[in-house]
């Protein structure tokens, strides 16, 4: 075996009898089963992303390291197979971080590896090349971290990072890729017996007779039972389980945004609509890979203080975080689906039918509303997201198939209100965190992990934050139709006048902008239009095309409020704006 010092020019192998850290890194990917990688190069990993497209793996470039992990944690949560980010040292591998963390939170196996300063050198501090301790950074914002600082260590620690990041509770797992590693130079003989192939990455774990038991009774005794469904439950993959129960027992269903289309919204169990009905009066909620966090008032105000939860989650310490759980049942969503399901079996429910009845009832009245929600400014010119959503439900819900990426505030808020998902997992958006600039990245995400039309519906804010990133769409010539909502603003264009300064609001951006123009610049199918025909013939030939394109929406500067509740930054409509 021969090693480089980390201070010299490292000097080339001689192929086949000798191999790098670099091309064991890429034969680890390759034998555990990655597919794609995503990333951005530069020093130390530009000839690693060589080595590992040579090796038959997807290397999608990016603009940016932050939609590059998005890109990866999307591809996880559709999958179940961790996403894998590769980034440069430094602020490279922070940029990165953000995503890797936000998978992390919100349950998405992903790995991010990232080439890294010479730790000896780190640790004296001496101002190497992009001098920082990556692995202690990001240690406390990942499920687990490994640190590679010799090319023997990384066959082992690319296999214990897709199992940390698929057991359990899935999450984000971090490699720090130290350049002596990757650039070591060993005998290929030597290299080969450092692969072994991984048993049980991932081992289902049952849950225990009794929780079974506990929960079979509660559910059965309710009066007033819901399920409500997590984007847990979606991730699981267990979609006939989920149906079987619901279905088999007529037990009315609530749906997170990322368990949309788990089971159809529109389905005639659906309480889609009835959430401040199941808050106050449900008496049973299960909750099928769910939490109870701000989503859902922390299980606690405007709740029915006698309400049991009936928890199933594969992670312990996510019970009684908020309230105290009735019937935690923990373990693989899977088995204790097949437990729960078994334990019901030839038990009779006690369901008072008049609760299905009035969900029933009070989710038509509510439809019939929305409805005239959705075509009353039909005819106002310019747009508002209303408007622009009454064109495009229909098209949406008619293309089941097609992924549905969405972020934005109103944008956001308003596509989830008013699209109907029929299929799991064939909904992205902010998750957990809310978190803005996720749009381009999930986007080029589910596209190549999926191979999947997919549409993007943006507010121009959202946009704002990994517009440059539509880009790699274009370069790959991905299915994906980005939509843009221009109201020339965060939460709106109109802003509010303050004395003493001349400047834009801080919620006011531009209503002129033609984002159209940058979709041109990267040789996308554009459009822009301004009323809802253009929109409809848009968008219908957009998806038909399977190619990258770019629908520039023109709304109304004062479309759209502020989310916070601030009163004052909610004025009252303007009177006429022009575009």
């Amino acid at each position: 075996m021969a090693t480089t010092p980390a201070n010299t020019t490292p000097a080339a192998p001689h192929y086949p009898e000798q191999v790098t850290g670099m091309d064991i890194l890429a034969r680890a990917l390759k034998e555990i089963g990655i597919e794609n990688v995503y990333g951005l190069v530069g020093i130390p990993i530009t000839e690693a992303a060589y080595i590992i497209q040579g090796k038959g793996i997807r290397f999608v470039g990016f603009r940016h390291e932050q939609q590059a992990g998005m890109a990866a944690a999307t591809e996880g949560f559709l999958t179940k197979k961790p996403g894998v980010l590769m980034t440069v040292s430094s602020l490279g591998f922070l940029n990165g971080l953000t995503a890797t963390a936000n998978a992390t939170v919100n349950c998405y196996p992903m790995i991010q590896i990232s080439g890294a300063s010479d730790p000896t050198m780190v640790d004296m501090n001496i101002g190497t090349y992009e001098q920082l301790d990556q692995f202690n950074t990001a240690k406390p914002l990942v499920k687990a971290a490994f640190r590679c600082s010799k090319a023997e260590d990384i066959p082992s620690a690319v296999a214990r990072a897709y199992r940390a990041a698929v057991s359990g509770r899935p999450g984000g797992v971090y490699i720090d890729m130290t350049t002596p590693a990757l650039g070591q130079i060993m005998n290929a003989a030597d290299a080969d017996k450092l692969f072994y192939k991984p048993v049980d990455l991932y081992s289902p774990v049952a849950p225990n007779a009794e929780a079974v038991d506990r929960a079979v009774g509660i559910l059965t005794s309710a009066k007033r039972p819901v399920v409500l469904l997590g984007k847990g439950a979606a991730y699981a993959q267990v979609d006939d389980k989920i149906k079987t129960l619901i279905e088999k027992y007529n037990i009315p269903y609530f749906p997170m945004s990322m368990a949309k289309g788990l089971m159809p919204d529109d389905g005639p169990l659906s309480a889609l609509s009835c959430r401040s009905t199941i808050m106050k009066d449900a008496d049973v909620v299960v909750m099928i890979g769910a939490r109870l966090n701000w989503l859902l008032s922390f299980g606690k105000g405007k709740w029915n203080p006698d309400m049991k939860f009936i928890q199933l989650d594969v992670e312990p310490q996510e019970i009684d975080v908020n309230v105290p759980i009735a019937a935690p049942v923990v373990g693989d969503m899977g088995l204790s689906l097949d437990a729960l399901l078994a334990g019901l079996e030839g038990k009779t429910m006690s369901a008072d039918p008049s609760w299905l009845t009035s969900l029933q009832a009070e989710t038509k009245a509510k439809g019939v509303k929305f409805a005239e929600r959705l075509t009353a400014n039909k005819t106002a010119m310019p747009m508002d997201h209303w408007t622009a959503l009454g064109v495009i439900k229909p098209i949406l819900e008619a293309n089941p198939d097609v992924i549905l990426v969405n972020e934005g505030a109103n944008t956001l808020d308003d596509t989830r209100d008013a699209v109907n998902m029929s299929l799991p997992r064939h909904r992205v958006d902010c998750a957990t965190w809310a978190i803005m600039g996720m749009g381009m990245g999930s986007m080029v995400g589910a596209a190549v992990a999926t191979g999947k039309s997919v549409v993007a519906i943006e507010g121009d804010s959202a946009f704002g934050f990994s517009g440059m990133d539509f880009s790699t769409a274009c370069r790959f010539k991905l299915p994906c139709t980005v939509v843009i909502f221009n109201n020339g603003g965060i939460y709106n264009g109109a802003g509010v006048p303050m004395d003493k300064t001349t400047d834009p609001a801080p919620t006011t951006l531009d209503i002129h902008a033609r984002y159209d123009k940058l979709g041109d610049a990267f040789g996308a199918q554009t459009y822009y239009v301004q009323t809802p025909d253009e929109l409809d013939k848009a968008l219908r030939e957009a998806i038909a095309s399977k190619k990258t394109c770019l629908i520039d929406v023109q709304l109304s500067a004062d479309s759209g409020k502020e989310s916070g509740h601030i009163g004052y930054l909610n004025p009252a409509p303007l009177e006429q704006i022009t575009v």
